[in-house]
């Protein structure tokens, strides 16, 4: 599909789609766990979601991009603000993502359980 032939819908959600890491895909191409579009009774195309490999990774960019610079380069304020909003957005729900995460903090787990337990108390 041309950009010109693109349904207007698709563009509006893209932004949505490019920070989630999904795609769309073409309605005869749509896999039965792909999300149908519908507009106005259509289907136009469906929405693929990422697979849960590179899921951590992908939120931890996000929150470098909302907090603005790399984890590790950050003051233990906006640690323990990208901590909670990971934890919101469920990181921790994620193998290993502790361990993960205090690697790309530069910080010992026991600093990330700390900020948890802060954040939980």
């Amino acid at each position: 599909m041309s950009h010109q032939d693109r349904h207007p819908l698709l563009d509006s959600i893209q932004p949505l789609l490019e920070a989630i890491g999904a795609s769309t895909v073409s309605s005869p191409d749509a896999l039965p766990s792909d999300i149908p579009l519908e507009f106005e009774g259509d289907v136009i195309a469906a929405v693929r979601l990422p697979k849960l490999h590179g899921a951590l990774d992908r939120l931890i960019e996000s929150v470098e991009v909302e907090i603005g610079g790399r984890l590790a380069d950050m003051s233990r304020e906006d640690k323990q603000r990208a901590v909670r909003l990971l934890d919101e957005r469920g990181a921790f729900t994620l193998r290993r993502a502790v361990e993960d995460l205090a690697d790309a903090m530069g910080v010992s787990r026991i600093t990330v359980y700390n900020y948890l337990n802060a954040i939980h108390r």
